[in-house]
């Protein structure tokens, strides 16, 4: 309840991530947290949740959308290729919780994960109303 209070009065809590509130269900499913990610390898297959913070359409992108995603101990820098941002455009759209599996890329010391399933985990929030930042 003061989480929920702080993201409406503020925007945020200074208390806990909202994320780490529901820890134990994405641990249960394998998800791993944005720090683990440096202990993958390119070309893994991964399972990463977080809020979604932005959205991204960049005009010369081709359709590519870029989420970045906020857990409890870092963010997590998401490719959505125009096909599977079409198929799963619900959970992309609309996700305050994003739960994303997928291809981990990394390259000069930046890592991506580029998407191949979506899946909207906003129900694991409750009444916590979180907006991200989206750039078309």
């Amino acid at each position: 309840e003061e989480i929920v209070a702080d993201f409406i009065g503020i925007g945020l809590s200074i208390d806990k991530h909202p994320v780490g509130l529901v820890r134990h269900i994405l641990d249960a499913r394998g998800v791993l947290r944005a720090t683990q990610l440096a202990h993958a390898h390119h070309g893994d297959r991964v399972e990463v949740a977080g809020m979604v913070i932005t959205r991204q359409r960049p005009p010369m992108a081709k359709g590519m959308v870029f989420l970045t995603l906020e857990d409890e101990s870092g963010q997590v820098n998401v490719i959505v290729w125009e096909r599977v941002g079409r198929a799963q455009r619900r959970a992309l759209i609309e996700s305050r919780l994003l739960e994303v599996h997928g291809e981990l890329q990394q390259q000069d010391g930046v890592t991506h994960l580029i998407a191949r399933r979506l899946i909207d985990r906003s129900p694991l929030l409750g009444e916590l109303l979180t907006r991200s930042r989206d750039f078309h």
